[in-house]
Order: C-alpha cells, then structure tokens, then sequence
C-alpha cells in the first residue's frame, strides 16, 4: 500500500465535513464531491494491488480525482458554499497530489 493512503483515508473525512456544509446550500455539489474523494482512495488501494500499466492508470485517474476534489473544495468557497478551507486539509491534499503526479510522470 501507498505510503499516502492514510492519508486518502483522514482527506475523506474532510470531505464529509466540507461535504455536508456544501450540502446546505447544493445537494449535488456536495455528491459530486464525496464522489471525488471516494475516488482517489479507492484507486489508490486498486493501483496498490496492480502491476504495470494497470497500476499507472489507477494512480493517473485517483490524481484525476484528487485534483477533481480540490477544485470542488476551491469552488465552494469562491461562491460561498464555505467560508474557508483549513491549511491542514490543503496540505494533505497537495501531499496525496505531489505524491501521485510523481508517480504517474
């Protein structure tokens, strides 16, 4: 297993937290974010499990979602939907991402 995973685990329950106050005021943003989160863990732990080109491509679609999960996160506060977003949330996430572009370039 990726050295980030735990990591993939406590940013999900980031993304509950944000998730649930975006819920408020956007229902399918908030599902749209959940979705992301849940992606990048679960191709983490896939491309973990894989060898060659399919672990490559498991890790190249969990940054997809990492960098899906950021701009859902970016978006939220820039309409309002959050007032900020906490410096440790961003810092694991930036991790996860810098962790996977390394993996996959």
């Amino acid at each position: 297993m990726l050295h980030i995973y735990p990591f993939c685990v406590e940013m999900l329950r980031d993304v509950r937290r944000y998730a649930d106050a975006i819920a408020r005021f956007d229902a399918n943003h908030a599902r749209q974010l959940r979705r992301s989160g849940l992606s990048v863990s679960l191709n983490v732990a896939e491309g973990s499990g894989s060898r060659g080109g399919n672990r490559r491509n498991r890790y190249d679609m969990a940054l997809g979602s990492a960098r899906e999960t950021m701009a859902n996160l970016e978006a939220a506060e820039a309409i309002g939907y959050l007032r900020s977003i906490d410096d440790v949330s961003l810092q694991r996430l930036n991790r996860i991402i810098g962790t996977l572009v390394r993996l996959v370039h």
